[in-house]
């Protein structure tokens, strides 16, 4: 009776203690993907880092800055000069000077071009850095519901897109705003009659360019958008190019990217009417205001209250602060276009994920394993219960075999063992302690994972080897290659150990990528090992060759066996059948076969279909 109540409070304790992380969990979701608008603060904060080669361009730009404002005062001083009968020498004198001017605004212009340039180059490479760190700290989950090219489109497009916006847009804002400010300030020192009646016209302007600002912004998130969409549909039409052809579908995939590209370029063709209509419109207002202005200055200058030249210098910063103007909304709509990009960008840096590094180490692992009362769903399936109530213990140095139907779960308890995922209930544990207390990239040191089809990255062989652990020697990545029967195909080929596989490992067949994945485990040499339909897809001789390898894997390890070929689960310690997320049966393989039962089914489905 003690025994009873002190179980059943066990589990009270593990209830509570559960929905307690659950509900933090929940809580702590909605705000892992914060919304915020981005601002040009937040923008401009990208290049704070740069603050060297920010002030190097700032003071270039003030000195090319106030170069440009001299110019027109040259031009009113010859003019005057001219008209009122002075020297040839003074008005030589003033010619020289100018020449000193321009060359020294050409120097500091392009010397700030190079500052500010050099600064949104390492912003955006540090940027893309940032962000492909960021994405590879995601949980699995968030993936599932991502595209791969949409993703790509934001590392490479998007962060494209910020790269004039933090660097050479500012170094042109700041250098527009000086022009604007100095020159209207030289604009009301000329005539403060001539300025107030150009300022009645710039401000309506002013305000139609944000107006046409925040249309763009929306409509380059939209256009953005767009892109990644059709970037995506041609990555997946890509990397499954040999599905494509296998279903002749060539045709269906260029639809599919052409009603993309359309979709895009309808979007990019509303932008383009906005941006005319209100080109056109700026156009206008700057054309009338110079007509004005030449209109009230000549009266001025008929009745002797003002100069020529003062008239034609004014019309010279007219010029310079229109064109500054007209430069301001041009960078408005990119810093809208870029904004509407690092939406996109910040939307991923600012993420946190669910399941995060950090955590306990063990300082010894057996490799005892136990799955306790779990329950899972995917989280892109959240009302599908792919695990109910399932509870496995796994001792040090055992083989377990888990069987059953497709779609029973036999994946997601090894999903659940390495982390990809965390049960909604209950708990899975390595010596004693819950995975969620351990540092996650730790535990995947201490499992190896041998797939039906394993990824190999377009590297070498070596390299693919030397996965399981970057620091091992060309002799341990040897002496892992025969353990796993894959030296001599490998010796084989011209280049050996430096052949290069071929996105996906093309190059190789399945029973020789197998190998090279079990090489690749053989170096980990981890604690706990999956093995995951590892020999379902192979010819007789492959596998053969393979399950050879991973018996001598599965020495002295704790090993979990997911097989649809039951042929490959009789040397099990144990079997165990799972059958909608639930154990239904356990034993040996020849204890099973001798009782009625799922297991027996299948043994006698699957030598049916053999013996057709």
């Amino acid at each position: 009776m003690g025994g009873l109540c002190a179980a059943q409070l066990a589990r009270r304790c593990l209830t509570v203690r559960l929905t307690a992380r659950r509900a933090a969990r929940n809580s702590y979701a909605v705000s892992e993907t914060p919304k915020r608008r981005v601002t040009l603060g937040r923008l401009l904060s990208l290049a704070r880092p740069e603050w060297g080669n920010l002030v190097a361009g700032t003071f270039f730009l003030i000195l090319s800055s106030i170069s440009g404002l001299v110019f027109p005062q040259g031009i009113r001083f010859i003019i005057d000069e001219a008209l009122q009968g002075g020297s040839t020498g003074k008005i030589d004198r003033i010619a020289l000077i100018m020449v000193a001017v321009f060359f020294v605004q050409g120097a500091s212009g392009a010397l700030r071009y190079v500052a500010f340039t050099r600064a949104g180059e390492r912003v955006v490479a540090r940027l893309r850095e940032a962000l492909f760190e960021s994405l590879m700290t995601q949980e699995t989950a968030f993936f599932d519901g991502q595209k791969t090219g949409d993703l790509t489109n934001r590392l490479a497009s998007d962060t494209t897109v910020l790269q004039n916006a933090v660097s050479v847009n500012v170094s042109m804002g700041l250098r527009n705003a000086a022009a604007i400010l100095g020159g209207l300030t030289l604009l009301f020192y000329t005539s403060p009659r001539l300025t107030g009646l150009m300022l009645l016209i710039v401000p309506p302007v002013a305000l139609a360019a944000m107006r046409y600002g925040r249309k763009v912004r929306k409509l380059s998130r939209d256009v953005q958008d767009s892109l990644a969409k059709s970037t995506a549909i041609a990555e997946e039409a890509l990397s499954g190019i040999r599905t494509v052809r296998s279903f002749a579908a060539e045709r269906v995939e260029v639809g599919r990217f052409r009603s993309a590209v359309e979709e895009s370029l309808s979007l990019a063709f509303r932008r383009i009417r906005l941006a005319a209509t209100f080109f056109g419109t700026a156009s206008f207002a700057a054309y009338f205001a110079g007509a004005a202005v030449f209109w009230y200055g000549g009266r001025l200058v008929v009745h002797h209250e003002m100069s020529v030249g003062a008239l034609t210098s004014f019309l010279v910063y007219t010029l310079i602060v229109a064109f500054s103007l007209g430069s301001l909304s041009d960078l408005w709509a990119d810093f809208n276009r870029a904004s509407g990009a690092s939406e996109r960008v910040f939307e991923l840096l600012d993420r946190v994920p669910t399941i995060r590094a950090g955590g306990q180490r063990l300082e010894t692992v057996n490799g005892l394993v136990r799955w306790e009362h779990v329950g899972f769903a995917y989280p892109a399936r959240p009302d599908v219960k792919v695990l109910a109530d399932f509870s496995l213990e796994l001792s040090p140095g055992e083989v377990v075999a888990l069987v059953g139907p497709s779609g029973a779960g036999k994946s997601t308890v090894s999903s659940l063992l390495y982390r990809l995922y965390d049960p909604d209930a209950g708990e899975v544990t390595l010596e004693g302690h819950s995975l969620r207390d351990l540092d996650p990239e730790w535990l995947r040191t201490q499992i190896g994972v041998v797939a039906q089809e394993p990824l190999l990255f377009s590297t070498s062989i070596g390299d693919n080897i030397r996965y399981g652990n970057p620091a091992a020697t060309d002799e341990a990545v040897e002496r892992a290659a025969r353990l796993a029967n894959a030296h001599d195909f490998i010796a084989a080929f011209p280049e050996g150990y430096a052949t290069l596989v071929g996105e996906r490992g093309v190059q190789l067949s399945g029973g020789q990528k197998q190998r090279v994945a079990i090489a690749r485990a053989v170096l980990k040499d981890p604690k706990v090992l999956v093995l995951d339909e590892a020999t379902s897809a192979l010819d007789a001789e492959s596998e053969h060759q393979v399950r050879e390898a991973l018996e001598r894997l599965m020495k002295g390890r704790t090993t979990l066996v997911i097989a649809h070929r039951l042929s490959s689960v009789k040397n099990a310690d144990r079997v165990v059948v799972l059958e909608h997320g639930k154990i239904v049966q356990s034993g040996t393989h020849d204890a099973l076969v001798s009782e009625e039962g799922l297991y027996r089914r299948l043994v006698e489905r699957q030598f049916a279909s053999l013996s057709i």
